[in-house]
């Protein structure tokens, strides 16, 4: 279940000062943002463990298990590795007054699991927000990545792009370089001040520069500054995220790091990030996407139309209460057969009954289930295709789960 959130960094500051302040004998790349997080941490990480050094990587949430949260080498952390540094977090938690929250605990065993391994650089995805998310207790890192901002928690992060952005760039240290998505102008402008008052470089990816060679369900091949790449994630976005990645690197090489052009195409050619247009069987087609916003269904939405255009669409839809679901509903009710709604594992889930009288209303065909395994079982036993899972990464999960177990017992 979704722990109660509690932004600020008092806790976790002097959670780590008890600690003797890990963080500090550490190098970082910050991830903030509200889409594309997870996929461009995973292209970074694969791209430094290629240049050969010794990377952490702090992501959240989990699909399956709490360890995938926290890895060095691309590897979870094992239950003696997590019981040892939670042991530690633990010790030094109990003598404060206020104690921390889950995430925060979670951050501080990340952090002493990542300097007991002694770790070259670890890629840290802020939880939510930037400026008071638990991780930005770290210090000024190598790089702060700004990805894709849209509206999304706006009771916590403020109720307009300018806002949010605002809270996000809170990741921006003086010291550090920073890489931003250049979307939205509102967005673009309140990180270049932050930079300038800050006397932080900027680097923006250039997406016109960019040439799409080759795009399917296995991923892409695309020509950028002249040189070639291929990712094998799906969706026009990714490869934005990449050319986020690409100025990421760049911004490390001027630091000083030596990352090498073959490191950067085997590491975005080897990259694996599950949850993202995911097919996880072809009899009938399975497809499960994490997107969990607006953005994140119109990107949804540009797939549909370039992958399955014509066919209609059994949707397993499963969404938080805090997010922009109406809007969702209706961007994609043009291309549904029907909707098949769920309830997440998440105490801000929105009831699947109450999903399926809402898109009942706008005239749409609509089934709410008891669990997300029924939903799972009767798209799959039905073989109305293609089925796309979409709606919340805290379902995604047990559907992965299901489906692979659906595919091992069918062949």
């Amino acid at each position: 279940m979704a722990e109660q959130i509690r932004l600020g960094l008092e806790r976790i500051t002097e959670l780590m000062g008890l600690l003797g302040n890990p963080q500090k004998s550490l190098k970082y790349v910050h991830v903030a943002g509200s889409n594309g997080k997870g996929s461009t941490c995973a292209m970074i990480e694969s791209v430094l463990r290629c240049a050969g050094l010794k990377t952490g990587m702090f992501t959240s949430p989990c699909l399956e298990s709490l360890s995938e949260q926290i890895q060095v080498n691309r590897q979870n952390i094992s239950a003696q590795d997590y019981e040892t540094a939670e042991n530690i977090v633990k010790n030094a938690a109990v003598r404060m007054s206020d104690y921390p929250s889950p995430f925060e605990l979670l951050t501080a065993v990340a952090i002493v699991h990542f300097t007991r391994m002694n770790c070259d650089i670890v890629i840290m995805e802020v939880g939510m927000g930037g400026a008071t998310d638990s991780t930005n207790v770290i210090p000024a890192p190598e790089v702060a990545v700004i990805t894709n901002i849209g509206l999304e928690h706006t009771e916590y992060l403020g109720d307009t792009l300018e806002k949010i952005a605002g809270v996000k760039a809170g990741i921006i240290k003086e010291g550090c370089t920073a890489v931003c998505y250049d979307g939205s102008k509102e967005v673009t402008d309140v990180v270049e001040n932050v930079c300038l008052n800050r006397n932080v470089r900027l680097i923006l990816p250039d997406f016109d520069d960019v040439a799409i060679v080759q795009s399917d369900m296995n991923g892409q091949h695309f020509i950028y500054h002249k040189a070639e790449y291929m990712i094998p994630l799906v969706g026009r976005y990714q490869v934005n995220n990449a050319l986020l990645v690409l100025s990421c690197i760049e911004a490390l090489n001027n630091r000083g790091y030596w990352i090498s052009d073959k490191a950067v195409k085997e590491g975005l050619m080897n990259v694996s990030w599950p949850a993202r247009f995911e097919v996880l069987c072809s009899k009938p087609l399975f497809i499960l996407d994490g997107g969990h916003n607006l953005q994140c269904a119109e990107a949804i939405r540009d797939n549909i139309e370039q992958f399955l255009k014509g066919k209609k669409i059994t949707f397993i839809m499963g969404v938080l209460r805090d997010k922009d679901y109406e809007d969702e509903v209706r961007l994609l009710m043009p291309y549904a057969r029907e909707f098949i709604c769920v309830t997440p594992e998440s105490d801000r889930a929105l009831p699947a009954e109450e999903l399926s009288r809402l898109i009942n209303s706008y005239g749409g065909c609509s089934r709410a289930m008891q669990s997300i395994s029924e939903g799972v079982m009767i798209a799959l036993s039905e073989k109305k295709e293609p089925v796309l899972a979409f709606g919340s990464l805290y379902m995604a999960g047990e559907i992965r789960r299901l489906v692979c177990h659906f595919v091992t017992d069918n062949n």
